[in-house]
């Protein structure tokens, strides 16, 4: 989705690495969400779906593993994209608790773009809510009554890998050597 806008609107393609902190007992539930610089978000129920203070920092722990492997397959011969004064459209596929989101836009934020927009196909109805207030602008097509989980709304729904993620900021790579690039 984010290369298909950046396309669009002919801007340019980074990523901004966040990683959902699941519940204990269920790898799908995210009970918070870690960003890159380190910021994380922790849910007002964590500890009610069993994450308590040693949980959190363990998972937090392996979750900025994780981002530090990606940031350097992802990206390894640049730094990212500088967002000051600079309108950012931070995208995901769906809103279910909006842990990762927040955990992207308070990441971002920190870089004072000029214009920060939040874009999403589907959101929960609350978790839109939650997140206003970290955004200056949200797109967001379909937030159904009812709404239980992002892969509901999506004909196919596949993980996307490494390689893609890779081969996808490469070729929205003005190249450097190119006049006009």
């Amino acid at each position: 989705m984010g290369q298909l806008i950046a396309t669009a609107l002919d801007g340019e393609l980074d990523v901004i690495l966040v990683r959902k902190i699941a519940a204990p007992f269920d790898p799908e539930f995210a009970v918070g969400a870690v960003a890159e610089n380190g910021w994380t978000y922790v849910a007002p129920y964590a500890a009610h779906a069993g994450a308590d203070a040693t949980y959190l920092e363990q998972e937090k722990a392996v979750q900025m593993d994780v981002i530090s492997r990606r940031r350097a397959l992802y990206t390894p011969r640049r730094s990212p994209y500088d967002a000051k004064g600079r309108v950012v459209i931070v995208v995901d596929d769906g809103l279910a608790t909006g842990a990762s989101m927040k955990a992207a836009l308070h990441a971002v934020r920190q870089f004072q773009p000029k214009w920060l927009v939040c874009s999403v196909p589907v959101a929960a109805p609350d978790s839109l809510e939650d997140i206003r207030p970290l955004a200056d602008e949200i797109v967001c097509l379909y937030a159904p009554l009812g709404f239980r989980a992002v892969g509901m709304y999506y004909g196919d729904f596949p993980q996307i890998e490494d390689a893609q993620v890779c081969a996808a900021l490469h070729a929205s790579r003005h190249d450097e050597n190119t006049p006009g690039g």
